[in-house]
């Protein structure tokens, strides 16, 4: 059974660090603090690296949530910048060009809402900054979609992207996912913003195609939520632990089972609101969580 996970800190972790990556060292992995919320930054610089790991070069940030889930004073607001933060680096290359962001996933089905979510609370401005220069001048032209899924479309997202890339020219894509995570503790704890670009669907093993600056043609900063866990994953990581050779479970789940929250409703809700309003205050460093609730409103 191949332990699933979209999570890059997973991936290292599993298997005492997946003992080939750590051998060959061509990474580097950091932890540090931004408004109280704890962040884990992981580099893979060389392909044999990357290839242990099956995740491709590139910078992966995971934000852990505690703070947030904790409700401590102040941790919207303060998630919010921590992840704009974030945001703002992974983009620094894109200069202040048109972003189009895209809330993968599908709107219907509660832990892959994430995207649609997501995108629904990010300001669109595109049309503002051309039709109404006097009083958007000094913004940063956004555009915002959430193009649904082959099974309710008829058409590929990548398909999509691509005429939307041609039309708007964005200088970067933002692409907002729901995960999959390895672990029970990571599960709605924790935000995975790269620069590596994202395969829609992969983690429920139904990729649709790689979104990344190799096959759009700009820079792609993925943002992640793991909002599910592959059963079987879950009863590898019990027996491993139970240091159990031979599982039956195992043979039970050889059809995916996938594992979510009881409050999964609320907490797509929650986490998709952190990701709107992180790209707004992002891409508009004038703005305030203040400012992005009135536009909203």
């Amino acid at each position: 059974m191949a332990y699933r996970t979209d999570l890059a800190v997973e991936a290292l972790d599993f298997d005492e660090g997946k003992k080939a990556a750590k051998a060959l060292r061509g990474f580097s992995r950091t932890q540090e603090e931004s408004e109280g919320f704890s962040v884990t930054r992981l580099v893979i610089h060389t392909d044999e690296v990357a290839q242990a790991l099956e995740k491709p070069k590139g910078t992966y940030a995971t934000l852990d949530l505690g703070a947030l889930i904790r409700r401590e004073e102040d941790a919207f607001p303060r998630a919010c910048h921590a992840l704009a933060g974030l945001l703002r680096e992974l983009l620094a290359g894109s200069g202040d060009g048109a972003v189009l962001v895209v809330g993968l996933g599908n709107r219907s089905i509660t832990p892959d809402a994430v995207g649609p979510i997501a995108a629904g609370h990010v300001i669109a401005t595109r049309h503002l900054v051309s039709h109404v220069p006097e009083h958007f001048a000094g913004w940063r032209a956004v555009s915002a979609v959430a193009p649904g899924v082959l099974g309710q479309t008829g058409v590929e997202t990548g398909e999509l992207l691509h005429g939307l890339r041609d039309a708007v020219k964005p200088a970067a894509v933002i692409a907002v996912d729901a995960l999959a995570t390895g672990r029970l503790s990571n599960l709605m704890r924790t935000i995975q913003v790269t620069n590596t670009g994202i395969n829609p669907g992969s983690g429920v093993g139904n990729a649709r195609g790689e979104l990344s600056g190799k096959t759009l043609g700009v820079p792609v900063v993925a943002v992640g939520v793991p909002t599910v866990v592959d059963g079987a994953t879950i009863a590898h990581e019990i027996c491993t632990q139970a240091g159990v050779t031979g599982c039956e479970a195992l043979d039970d789940l050889a059809q995916p089972v996938l594992v979510t929250t009881r409050d999964i409703d609320r907490e797509v809700s929650d986490v998709a609101r952190v990701i709107g309003y992180a790209v707004n205050l992002a891409l508009h460093p004038h703005l305030t969580v203040e400012d992005v609730d009135l536009y909203l409103s």
